[in-house]
């Protein structure tokens, strides 16, 4: 069963997501985060949208229905302990969508257009914070450590827990 924080950082981001507010996700949504993502940084759509809706696909197929409750998503991260690849191979798509000129690293302003794109506004990061090695950007292997703290950890002292920001 999801612990209390687990379950306040999913919140952040299932809320973020549910477009139109009904408590669910639906495909929209995820067509409208992709259109979001896509209208802040244009270009990549079809990568961006590749990753948004292997997400809604993911979601679905697990769900069995054709709208997600957050319960749903929260049985996926109670799994996910269990798997960390699963976390750190979507990690490694979502750092392809994020890292925009391709130069293996994610810069803190493509870090806050992802933010962006995904809560619907400028979220509050700490962006020094998750930048474990102080170089101003985030390399493949960080980002996928913040991804599976995020995703799959349970400790609010570790700086993953505030990916999308506070919870």
């Amino acid at each position: 069963m999801a612990s209390d924080l687990q379950r306040r950082k999913v919140s952040v981001v299932f809320g973020a997501m549910d477009a139109n507010g009904d408590g669910y996700l639906d495909e929209t949504d995820f067509r409208a985060l992709t259109a979001r993502w896509v209208s802040l940084r244009g270009g990549d759509e079809e990568l961006l949208s590749g990753v948004m809706m292997g997400w809604w696909a993911t979601l679905h197929a697990i769900a069995g229905q054709s709208r997600v409750t957050i319960d749903n998503v929260l049985s996926i991260v109670d799994a996910l302990p269990k798997t960390p690849e699963a976390v750190t191979d979507t990690a490694d798509a979502m750092f392809a969508a994020v890292d925009e000129n391709h130069d293996d690293y994610i810069s803190r302003s493509e870090y806050q257009t992802m933010i962006t794109a995904w809560l619907g506004h400028e979220g509050v990061t700490d962006f020094a914070a998750l930048d474990s090695d102080g170089d101003g950007r985030l390399s493949r292997e960080e980002f996928a450590r913040l991804w599976l703290e995020f995703w799959a950890g349970d400790d609010p002292d570790a700086a993953g827990t505030y990916v999308f920001g506070p919870v």
